[in-house]
């Protein structure tokens, strides 16, 4: 099952309801743009990759919603704005509206956008696959690999990025054994990550998100691997945590890699230059609805952090792998 689709019959888009995870996942039917949106927001859909296809979907109901171009045009640029961090969101918005920027009727949008973003969904799959093999050169048989918060196929359409590229040594024949972090504070790497290895076979053990610097230390971790949601002129941007990761695998001369697709740079900007992500604080006050900490404690809650580029040993694209200086 792929994590996004469209409903031909019911002209809705369908999501995997990531926030039901580990247990067993509902579908979400998006009917509008405002109840996408709201599965962006909320993560029930997450990753960036998987947030560009959703985006490309969100725009076909911003046509078939509207009665006017110009109004579709003004839900679309709520679309975009859904979560600031992440590139491929505004990157798959653009995109769509581009195609569909001589159309004459909402009808003619609708029609247009929609082949678009089926095609975008098809890519998604195709480029993942191509991440996976280029990647999977960089790894050897019986390695340990260290990963952070979930960049697999519940991250894209299918396959993945930084797990696609795990998925690949497999099927290459290369057994390697994945160290996933669990990603606080919604425990991504836990919920989901973790979740994808076991329903896939292939053998993973769960830390805490502090217990990777001592494994490094200890020789438990051979290399790391993880995804991205923006890459800009000197930094990488993805979940909170990423930067320590790089920073200690450097300090214990461990590769460091990031895998992620052509759509997620943007080499327009600097890491100066991105708005980064603050989440409701309850996300930490609260787990599960359980209260985690004092009432009325003040909370800074970033989504991602900035991994200079100097601390990364490559970054493994669709068009093959770069290594520096970038």
């Amino acid at each position: 099952m792929q994590t996004i689709a469209w409903d031909d019959q019911k002209e809705a888009v369908t999501l995997i309801d990531q926030r039901m995870l580990p247990d067993t996942p509902d579908l979400l039917l998006c009917n509008t743009v405002d109840e996408l949106i709201h599965a962006i927001r909320t993560l029930a859909v997450r990753g960036a990759p998987a947030i560009g296809v959703a985006a490309a979907f969100g725009v076909v109901l911003s046509f078939k919603t509207s009665t006017t171009i110009e109004e579709a045009l003004k839900k679309c640029e709520e679309l975009k704005n859904a979560r600031p961090t992440a590139v491929n969101l505004q990157w798959a918005v653009e995109r769509v509206l581009a195609a569909v920027e001589d159309c004459e009727s909402v009808g003619e949008a609708r029609e247009r956008s929609l082949d678009l973003a089926k095609r975008m969904a098809e890519e998604d799959v195709e480029v993942n696959r191509a991440i996976g093999k280029h990647g999977a050169k960089l790894f050897k048989d019986g390695e340990r690999v260290l990963t952070h918060c979930n960049a697999g196929r519940l991250a894209c359409v299918d396959w993945g990025t930084a797990l696609g590229v795990i998925r690949s040594c497999f099927e290459e024949g290369k057994h390697v054994e994945v160290v996933a972090c669990e990603t606080r504070p919604l425990n991504q790497g836990s919920r989901i990550t973790a979740w994808e290895l076991m329903e896939d076979k292939i053998p993973v053990t769960l830390i805490t998100d502090s217990s990777a610097a001592y494994l490094m230390q200890r020789g438990m971790i051979d290399k790391v691997i993880v995804g991205a949601d923006r890459i800009v002129k000197d930094a990488v941007f993805n979940k909170i945590g990423t930067y320590s990761h790089a920073v200690n695998a450097k300090h214990h001369g461990i590769p460091f890699y990031v895998a992620a697709p052509m759509s997620t740079f943007d080499l327009n900007h600097t890491e100066a230059d991105i708005k980064v992500e603050e989440r409701d604080g309850d996300e930490l006050r609260y787990f599960k609805g359980i209260k985690n900490a004092p009432d009325g404690v003040d909370v800074l809650n970033f989504a991602f952090d900035a991994t200079p580029l100097e601390l990364v040993s490559a970054i493994v694209t669709e068009e093959g792998v770069i290594y520096p200086p970038f």
